[in-house]
This record gives structure tokens, sequence and C-alpha cells, in this order.
């Protein structure tokens, strides 16, 4: 079991102040500086981070008539329904299939006789 005596730690401060002083007295002098960095850079640049910065422009909401006419003359909410599925009807023509050389069969049903 550890035990903690005081003494001890204090007895070896004296000696850590001697070690401290030893490390400090070794240190040379300043290097001297490179002739580079002498020269004042000049190809230094900044950019702010605030440039291009474009402050919030509330938009003018549209009325609430022309929202859902805009909507029921696009095929209502099926369309977007399809729209988001990836079913869109405005596919370009011409363009393969990427799922045409696959082929994928069905999982199988479990009968109740395979149940664990």
């Amino acid at each position: 079991m550890f035990t903690f005596l005081p003494a001890r730690w204090l007895a070896t401060l004296p000696a850590l102040a001697a070690l401290a002083a030893l490390a400090a007295g070794a240190q040379t002098g300043p290097a001297p500086a490179p002739a580079a960095a002498a020269e004042p850079a000049a190809t230094l640049s900044f950019r702010s981070a605030m440039d291009g910065y474009k402050p919030f422009a509330d938009e003018k909401p549209i009325p609430w008539k022309e929202a859902i006419e805009t909507v029921h003359q696009r095929g209502g909410w099926r369309a977007y329904a399809k729209e988001s599925a990836g079913e869109a009807d405005d596919k370009p023509s011409g363009t393969a299939d990427p799922h045409a050389g696959h082929s994928m069969s069905a999982p199988k049903a479990k009968s109740p006789k395979d149940k664990p």
C-alpha cells in the first residue's frame, strides 16, 4: 500500500531546482537570424473569409392560390412522389437502363415448415 509522506516530496525539491539551474546554464545564446528572414515578405497575401459574403435577402412569398395552381399543373402530389422515387417521366430518350443486364430473382417465400 502506498502511503503519502510529505517529507519525501519536500526533500526532492532542492534536487529538482539544481537540475533546472544546470539545464538553464547549458543553453547557448540565440542563433543568428538567417538572411532570408531579414527581407520583408512581399509575396504574402491575405484573403478574408468574409470576401464574397452575401447578406440575407428575404424573398417575397408567392400567393398561396398561385402555388396550388402550379402544383395542380405539374400533376399534383403524385408527380412529386414519382420524382422523388426516381420515376420521372421526363427521362431523355435513348438512355440505356443501367440495370438492363442484371438478373436478380425475387426472394423465395418461406413456407411455414421452414421456420426455425
